[in-house]
C-alpha cells in the first residue's frame, strides 16, 4: 500500500524525523484557512500516489492565503497521470539552501535491503541514476544488523555528504530505518531532504510503501487506506478474502480464475499470447482462489469478475490437487446456481489433475449454456480470447 505524502511525513514525525508538515485540505476554503494559520509563504501540494506532481502543475507556492485558495481550486480535481486529486497538503514554505536524496528499499534482485543516498538532490532520482550514476550511492543493508549510527555514517559518506553534514544526515538515516522496519515498509524515500536557511535539515517530501502481507501485525494500516480512491472491484474482493488484482487496458477483457499464484501467472501469459490472434484481447484480472475451490469461493470469485463491465469472457483454469476436480466442478455448478441471471458471460473451463474425468462429467451433465469445457490450457486460452473478442 502506497501512502500519500502527508501520511508518510506523519509517520516520519512519529519516529523523530524532522519534517516540514502543514495540514490537509479537501476544499479551497480549508486551504485558505490553513495558510492563514501557518502564516507567511505556503506550498499547496496535490496529494496523489504518483510522481511528477510539480511538472503537472500540482505543486504551487502561495504568498498569501488567497493565493493558496486559488491554487487549491486549480489543483483539486486535477488529473495527474490518471490519478484524480481529491485533497491538497498546505505546507509551510521553506528557505531551501540545498536538496539531497535518501531512501531505503527492498532489493528483490539481490535478496537484501538497499540504502540509496546522494548529496545531489533536486532532480528525479531516475534521471540522476542514468546521467550521473556515480553520484548515487547504493549501500546494501544486512537485515540482521540493520542501520545503526555507524552504518548510517557509512551511507552518508558513500553518498558524498561533506563532513559537517554526515552526523545530522546519519541521525536522520537511523530514524528512517526505524520507520522502514517498524512499519513493515518496502520503500521509505525522502526527496528532497533539504538544508534550510536556519541550518536545519528537514524532510520536505516523503514516500512510503507498506507491505500488505504484514497488515496482520500493523492494525493501524487500515486507517491509512484511501478507500475513496480504491478500485471498487478490488475492495469487494478484499472483503471476500480473495487474492484479486484488476488489470487495466483497452482490450483487457478476459476474466481469469485459477488456483495457485503460479498457475494464474502462467494463465495470464497464455491468454495474452492467444489474444494476439483475437483482436489483441488481454487478461482483465489476476484472481487466485487458492486450494479450496468451494462453491462459495467460486461464487465469490465469479461475482467479482462478472461485475467488471470490461470482462467479456471468463477463463477458469484449475489443476486439481488437494482439492480434486470433482469438488471444483461442484463449486462451479454451485456458483452458477447461486449467481443465477448474474452469470451472463461465457465461461471457459479447463480442469486437470486429481479426479479430472469426474469433474468434466459433472459439468457435462450440468450442461450450462454459457460453459465450455476445454481439454488443454492453450486451447482454453484460445477459446476464451475468441469469445471475449466476439463479445467486445
Amino acid at each position: 500500500m502506497d501512502l500519500f505524502e502527508y501520511q508518510a511525513k506523519e509517520l516520519f514525525k512519529k519516529h523523530g524525523v524532522p519534517v516540514s508538515l502543514g495540514e490537509v485540505a479537501d476544499t479551497p476554503e480549508q486551504a485558505q484557512a490553513i495558510a492563514e494559520k501557518l502564516g507567511g509563504v505556503t506550498v499547496v501540494k496535490a496529494q496523489v500516489k504518483i510522481g511528477g506532481r510539480g511538472k503537472a502543475g500540482g505543486v504551487k507556492v502561495a504568498k498569501t492565503p488567497e493565493e493558496a485558495k486559488a491554487h487549491a481550486e486549480a489543483i483539486l480535481g486535477m488529473d495527474i497521470k490518471g490519478h484524480t486529486v481529491h485533497r491538497v497538503l498546505v505546507d509551510p514554505g521553506a528557505d531551501i539552501k540545498q536538496e539531497y536524496y535518501v531512501s531505503y528499499l527492498l532489493d528483490r534482485s539481490n535478496r537484501t535491503f538497499l540504502a540509496l543516498a546522494s548529496y545531489e538532490g533536486g532532480m528525479e532520482i531516475e534521471q540522476l541514476a542514468v546521467e550521473r550514476p556515480e553520484a548515487l550511492a547504493r549501500v546494501p543493508v544486512d537485515a540482521s544488523k540493520g542501520v545503526d549510527l555507524a552504518t548510517a555514517r557509512e551511507i552518508a559518506t558513500a553518498g558524498k555528504f561533506p563532513a559537517e553534514l554526515v552526523e545530522p544526515v546519519a541521525d536522520i538515516l537511523v530514524k528512517l530505518w526505524d520507520v522502514f522496519v517498524e512499519q513493515d515498509a518496502t520503500l521509505v524515500e525522502v526527496n528532497p531532504l533539504a538544508r534550510v536557511g536556519s541550518g536545519q535539515i528537514l524532510a520536505l517530501d516523503g514516500k512510503v510503501s507498506l507491505d500488505a502481507n504484514a497488515d496482520f501485525r500493523q492494525p493501524g494500516n487500515e486507517a491509512l487506506e484511501d478507500k475513496a480512491a480504491a478500485n471498487p472491484l478490488e475492495a469487494k474482493a478484499k472483503e471476500k478474502g480473495l487474492n484479486y488484482v484488476k488489470l487495466d487496458g483497452p482490450t483487457a477483457s478476459v476474466g481469469i480464475i485459477g488456483n495457485g499464484a503460479g498457475l494464474v501467472m502462467s494463465t495470464l501469459d497464455v491468454v495474452a499470447y492467444a489474444g494476439e490472434k483475437h483482436g489483441n484481447v488481454k487478461p482483465a484480472n489476476f484472481l487466485d482462489i487458492g486450494g479450496g475451490a468451494s462453491a462459495e469461493v467460486m461464487a465469490n470469485g465469479l461475482d467479482v469478475i462478472l461485475g467488471d463491465p470490461a470482462v467479456k469472457s471468463v477463463f477458469v483454469n484449475v489443476f486439481g490437487g488437494i482439492t480434486a476436480c470433482d469438488a471444483v466442478a461442484n463449486g462451479i455448478v454451485g456458483a452458477l446456481t447461486t449467481l443465477g441471471a448474474e452469470a451472463n458471460k461465457p465461461l471457459v473451463v479447463r480442469l486437470d489433475g486429481n479426479n479430472v474425468d469426474e469433474g468434466r462429467r459433472i459439468l457435462a451433465e450440468y450442461a450450462h449454456p454459457l460453459v465450455t469445457v476445454v481439454g488443454t490450457m492453450d486451447e482454453a486460452a484460445d477459446k476464451a480470447a475468441e469469445l471475449a473478442n466476439a463479445g467486445a
